[in-house]
């Protein structure tokens, strides 16, 4: 599954290959997609590599091939404008959420916003807030979350031990751990292990939300 962000940048690509037969330039692309730096187009076209979408064309440059683009039937379901639900519908069939970076099953790493997107079926989710992250590591991969997966998340600040959080770390490092309370401690467990859990004053700890499911491509 792409991300909108993703998928914006493969269409643009492949309908400028079509044009004039050369990908545009990453200041181009950074333009089109309105990015703050290229840095963030450089990582779109990595994540579009790993997933066989395009290929570097070795010893030229500005040199991208499209391998393939996403399926008529994936875009149908994906519009620009959300279709009204009818009359008799209480809520739409999908919803968009903010894919917010990726996060660490592992060592906690910072956590990065970003303006991407993803686009769900709303059974996947039920009622509330919800966000995305792309897992990175594999601390948890005996909760069977691994590398990649994309952890969907129920916005909230409080949770039971034994939830599966997204737990704030001093205010700036993020990661993805079960939760154990006791008293005025926290312990973030990994399912790994070859992980330690982490122990923290309940002070430095800031709960931000609880899972509720996962995604992964194949």
């Amino acid at each position: 599954m792409l991300t909108a962000k993703q998928k914006q940048l493969l269409l643009f690509i492949d309908e400028r290959l079509k044009a004039g037969g050369v990908s545009p330039s990453f200041e181009e692309m950074k333009d089109a997609l309105e990015l703050k730096s290229k840095s963030g187009v450089h990582r779109l076209v990595s994540a579009l590599e790993e997933r066989g979408f395009v290929r570097r064309l070795p010893n030229r440059a500005r040199a991208l091939e499209v391998l393939k683009t996403p399926e008529p039937e994936i875009t149908r379901l994906v519009p620009k404008t959300p279709p009204r639900p009818a009359a008799n519908d209480s809520e739409p069939d999908i919803v968009d959420i903010p894919l917010h970076g990726r996060i660490a099953a592992g060592q906690p790493i910072e956590a990065m916003e970003t303006t991407e997107t993803l686009t769900l079926p709303t059974s996947l989710l039920g009622r509330g807030d919800h966000y995305a992250l792309e897992v990175s590591g594999d601390s948890m991969i005996e909760a069977g979350i691994f590398d990649g997966d994309y952890a969907l998340i129920a916005r909230c600040d409080t949770a039971e031990s034994g939830d599966i959080v997204v737990a704030l770390v001093d205010g700036q490092d993020a990661t993805l751990k079960y939760l154990r309370k006791h008293g005025d401690m926290i312990r973030l467990d990994p399912a790994n292990k070859n992980y330690e859990p982490q122990n923290y004053a309940a002070r430095r700890v800031r709960i931000q939300g609880r899972l509720v499911g996962l995604l992964r491509r194949y």
